[in-house]
């Protein structure tokens, strides 16, 4: 069984693997040791030159004391109190390298160094006796005997030479820190062998393992691939040709049976897959007519509200400016009144055209409005609109006017809906009036463009203009400028849109240009652009309501 070689190899692998881990622990823990030992030795012989240094700087003081020079008690006592912790440090590490154990040669070192200590420790309770007891030389005294018998203290204790004893123990440590070092090279290098062997051992043996369950299992895996390629091409009526009692042949005839019934599954998935797909088509079909027909109904909705609320609004604030400007003041003739009345009736008429406009963009877009196109002349137009609006600007505290065409000049004539036209004019000259400033100017005029065909109608205002960066949306809906909202807050954004629609049924555009800086504001100026009618052999009479007459 693949299973049972297989666990085995593993598990012997596994020891393999764990006897090197152990040898490894041991290894580390002798080189430990060792390094420690060696550290030890080293803080040893740090001890020693500190001390040797301390003595050499307290033998300063002691010559400085006998010679009157001012020697600062303090600094005494600080050199003695680093003297004793300094021996009190010698004498604990002495402790932990006894601790710690070694060889024969370990020990002897060990009662030297022990030796030394406790003679360090003497001599320094003795030296501190001489020095507390130091005085300055008397007049005339012999300082050379002094010196000596100063160098007799620091020299010597207890018949030893101080001095050859502290180099000693330091010749003697730096050869245990070098000692030590060396063992646990030693100890490193013999590790990194035992590592090397181990895992060449580990790899001759998995190399081994290897090769030996790849030729057991190339056969029982080759098969099992093309059983499962089989599957994964659809070819479910594929068998896997493996017999017996091992792992490969109990999957070779679980994945047989799972074929099989795959085969039968598939059948009748076909067929349900097929109904569903049928049925989902049919369904996603009514259902993306009905979103559609919603999504249109929703947006015709929602632009019908806009336009409604911005093209009456329009011809209702002409009506009442008309009307208060008419009511203002002292009795006024009745012709005036009848001319007001009939300004009245004249946008009451437009207002009723509007709202059916706005009844049929309902069903339609604003592109499909029915135009009752005939040649027309600009100029009484244009002036027929410009009374209109003079009640609203006057209302606005706005002086509107027509700037005189040139006197050679013949009236420009466009084929166009009057009614149309109107609107657009409307939109502009209340665009115009709103956004100046009160005491401003708007200006109208007509004009012909021959060398391009083309009849031109601007509306001129120096009021709050438009931002360059803004120039560009002015025709989009619901699109308003950062000072048109500050002007007005209750605009829609509807107007230019819905005028530049307008203009371009008619085979035309509007151009919008701000920015230069005016005596009451900065200039903005609309400009309606029509074709122009090529000459006719009969002039047109310049009628009320613009229409040419024959």
């Amino acid at each position: 069984m693949f299973r049972r070689r297989l666990t085995l190899s593993l598990c012997f692998l596994a020891g393999v693997a764990i006897v090197q881990g152990i040898g490894a622990v041991l290894a580390i823990g002798i080189a430990r040791d060792q390094v420690e030992r060696g550290r030890v030795a080293s803080d040893i012989r740090t001890g020693f030159v500190e001390l040797s240094a301390s003595k050499q700087r307290l033998r300063t003081w002691v010559a400085q004391r006998q010679q009157g020079a001012g020697a600062d008690p303090m600094v005494r006592e600080a050199l003695q109190q680093d003297m004793r912790d300094i021996l009190a440090r010698l004498d604990g590490l002495s402790v932990r390298a006894a601790q710690q154990g070694g060889g024969a040669e370990t020990q002897a070192d060990q009662a030297r160094r022990r030796d030394a200590v406790s003679v360090l420790v003497r001599s320094v309770a003795e030296l501190e006796q001489a020095v507390d007891a130091a005085e300055p030389l008397a007049p005339g005294a012999d300082a050379l005997q002094a010196w000596q018998a100063l160098s007799a203290v620091f020299d010597r204790s207890q018949g030893r030479d101080l001095r050859q004893l502290i180099d000693d123990s330091l010749g003697r440590e730096a050869a245990a820190v070098e000692r030590e070092r060396q063992a646990a090279d030693r100890t490193l290098a013999w590790m990194r062998q035992l590592w090397l062997a181990m895992a060449a051992t580990l790899a001759i043996l998995a190399a081994a393992a290897a090769v030996h369950f790849a030729r057991a299992l190339r056969r029982p895996l080759d098969h099992l691939s093309e059983g499962a390629q089989a599957l994964q091409r659809g070819d479910l009526t594929h068998r896997i040709p493996l017999a017996g009692v091992d792992e490969f042949s109990a999957v070779a005839v679980s994945m047989n049976a799972m074929a099989a019934e795959l085969e039968q599954h598939r059948a009748r998935e076909a067929q349900a897959r097929h109904r569903l797909e049928e049925e989902v088509a049919l369904r996603t079909a009514e259902l993306q007519q009905a979103l559609d027909a919603l999504q249109g109904a929703d947006a015709r909705r929602r632009r019908l509200f806009a336009d409604i609320s911005h093209e009456l609004r329009t011809p209702t604030t002409a009506i009442r400016g008309e009307a208060e400007v008419t009511l203002r003041g002292a009795d006024r003739p009745a012709d005036e009144y009848k001319a007001a009345l009939r300004r009245i009736v004249d946008t009451s008429t437009q207002l009723g055209h509007v709202i059916n406009d706005l009844l049929a963009m309902a069903r339609t877009d604003m592109e499909s409005l029915a135009l009752a196109r005939e040649p027309l002349a600009l100029e009484p137009l244009v002036s027929d609109v410009v009374g209109q609006a003079s009640a609203m600007a006057d209302a606005q505290g706005v002086v509107l006017y027509i700037e005189p065409p040139s006197a050679a000049a013949e009236s420009p004539r466009v084929s166009g809906d009057a009614q149309r036209l109107r609107q657009i004019l409307l939109i502009l000259l209340d665009n115009a009036v709103r956004y100046s400033h009160a005491g401003g100017r708007v200006a109208v005029s007509v004009s012909a463009i021959p060398e391009v065909r083309e009849c031109r109608v601007r509306v001129r205002d120096e009021g709050i203009g438009i931002d360059p960066d803004e120039l560009v949306q002015v025709f989009d809906r619901h699109f308003r400028g950062r000072a048109a909202r500050r002007q007005r807050p209750e605009g829609s954004g509807l107007g230019l849109p819905i005028a530049q629609a307008l203009a371009q049924s008619h085979g035309g555009r509007i151009e919008v240009v701000s920015g230069q800086q005016g005596a009451a504001g900065r200039t903005t100026v609309a400009t309606l652009c029509l074709p122009m009618l090529p000459p006719a052999a009969d002039h047109l009479s310049r009628s009320p309501n613009g229409r040419a007459a024959a």
